[in-house]
């Protein structure tokens, strides 16, 4: 089961991954679309790793579109984050820092879909999300998608 694990530098002996998310609102930018990943039932904003040869734009549409079945538009950049502090520790063994870009974006297409990596998705208010199984490194993610602060944040 991947697993996110926390501790002073623990970061120190993994390797360094780029990866990338979408922060897609809906009603009034009242709700955002969070997927429910298969491999350890933890709610999350959809994303991964940026593949070699591509840009982060085009990873993080990527990403989406294959984790929600949605085309998406990149409108802006929410935050960068990197805590040294954090581990992602997949079923491998393998642990990685991750470095991670969360943009917001806009549908231009597609229809939500399930696939391998995703068991369910929804829409879900702050309110609703403080009360799910949330993946704990997304949280200040979709903290600070909520802000409306201006320029991205770096954490």
């Amino acid at each position: 089961m991947t697993q996110i694990i926390f501790g002073t530098r623990i970061a120190k002996n993994a390797r360094l991954r780029l990866g990338c998310c979408g922060t897609l609102f809906q009603d009034n930018r009242q709700k955002i679309l969070l997927t429910r990943r298969a491999d350890n039932g933890q709610w999350c904003l959809p994303g991964g790793g940026v593949d070699p040869g591509e840009d982060v734009s085009e990873a993080c549409a990527r990403e989406l579109l294959e984790e929600t079945g949605l085309h998406v538009h990149l409108r802006r950049l929410l935050g960068v984050y990197s805590s040294p502090d954090c581990v992602i520790q997949y079923t491998n063994g393998d642990r990685f820092q991750i470095v991670a870009l969360n943009f917001e974006v806009e549908a231009a297409g597609g229809e939500l879909t399930l696939n391998n990596e995703v068991t369910d998705f929804g829409y879900f208010s702050a309110q609703e999300i403080a009360d799910l199984d949330l993946l704990p490194n997304h949280r200040i993610r979709i903290q600070d998608a909520y802000s409306n602060q201006v320029m991205p944040y770096i954490r």
